[in-house]
């Protein structure tokens, strides 16, 4: 089992975008030394709920500043940004880093920034698709050339080329790992067409995770992908993580301090055409992501995450440290989580 940071920036309310950032940092160290297997960085653009507006440029400072922990955007919005500047990106990370870094996409939401990055709604709505082909062939091919309705332009050689990383380390992938978001049937039928991995977001509980690797599962298949490489597949459930002495302390701290946080960050979404949209009731959501992920003792925390992996066949975890909103008690959590948490889960 392989447990990792997810990393918003969180903005909590009374806090600077600059101690939201400072947090995430010191809490992306504190995971290299409490063992953890991944940072996993979220981006978003224009709201408090999460201040790193690139995912990519905080992947690059974290490389440089760890050695041995694995770094991947969780996720990079891909609508925002032409595939091959990000495949360029990822490219140059991979082979910099050593094969540490994981690039994950997604398809956003009906936002603001679509109008501010020039993308417009149908970048959302329908390009979703072409531009990750795109991407995907620049990781993959020596040179690449484009003649879709969106993106089409001469072929053009790819440069750095992510498969002349040399690294010498035995079992480094040639070319970034690429994860796909998912939050729909659709987005579950693109990731298995192309063979991809899965983020399913901390909002789903283990039934509906479930249900996503099944169909995952069935899509592959009919795409003419293999049962031993639909088995090789590792997909990532995200979920929020709080340890402490007993259960009710731990949702005592998420629920004081998360429900703040929820209220600004997520009212803060501008829809880019006017569209109505509805917000969770913030502490309900709260209370829902204690109920659902490791929140508690030790014991209670590996036994949840064992629960899930049992349930869904999900054996990667991206778990939300930063719930307090208080920089040295998530240092405490983080390492309590390496610490107390992961060798429970390491027992035969």
């Amino acid at each position: 089992m392989r447990v990792g940071a997810f990393l918003l920036a969180a903005q909590f309310p009374g806090q600077g975008s600059g101690e939201a950032l400072h947090r995430a940092v010191v809490a992306a160290r504190a995971a290299e030394e409490a063992g953890l297997d991944g940072i996993w960085l979220a981006e978003h653009h224009f709201v408090p709920y999460g201040v790193c507006p690139s995912a990519v440029t905080m992947a690059a400072l974290l490389l440089g500043r760890t050695s041995r922990i694995g770094v991947g955007t969780a996720v990079s919005v891909l609508p925002n940004a032409h595939p091959v500047a990000l495949g360029e990106q990822a490219a140059l990370l991979h082979v910099v880093s050593g094969g540490r870094f994981t690039l994950g996409v997604g398809r956003g939401g009906p936002w603001v920034d679509l109008e501010v990055f020039g993308g417009g709604i149908d970048a959302y709505e329908q390009g979703f698709p072409e531009a990750l082909e795109l991407l995907l062939r620049w990781l993959n091919e020596p040179a690449v050339g484009a003649r879709g309705p969106r993106y089409a332009f001469r072929e053009v050689p790819v440069v750095p080329r992510p498969d002349e990383l040399d690294s010498g380390v035995a079992g480094c992938p040639p070319r970034p790992p690429v994860v796909v978001a998912c939050t729909s049937r659709g987005s579950v039928r693109l990731a298995a067409r192309h063979g991809l991995a899965m983020l399913l977001g901390m909002h789903c509980g283990d039934e509906e995770k479930a249900e996503m690797v099944a169909a995952y599962r069935t899509e592959a298949l009919a795409a003419g992908r293999s049962p031993q490489e639909v088995a090789r597949v590792e997909h990532i459930s995200a979920g929020v993580v709080q340890v402490a002495d007993s259960r009710q302390e731990a949702v005592e701290t998420l629920t004081k301090a998360m429900p703040g946080w929820l209220r600004q960050g997520l009212a803060a979404h501008m829809t880019v055409d006017g569209r109505a949209r509805s917000m969770r009731d913030p502490l309900a959501y709260t209370e829902l992501l204690c109920a659902l992920h490791p929140v508690g003792p030790p014991e209670l925390c590996a036994q949840r995450l064992g629960e899930t992996a049992e349930r869904t066949g999900i054996s990667r975890f991206a778990l939300l440290v930063e719930g307090s909103g208080d920089l040295a008690a998530t240092e405490r959590n983080v390492a309590r989580l390496g610490a107390e948490v992961i060798p429970l889960l390491q027992r035969p």
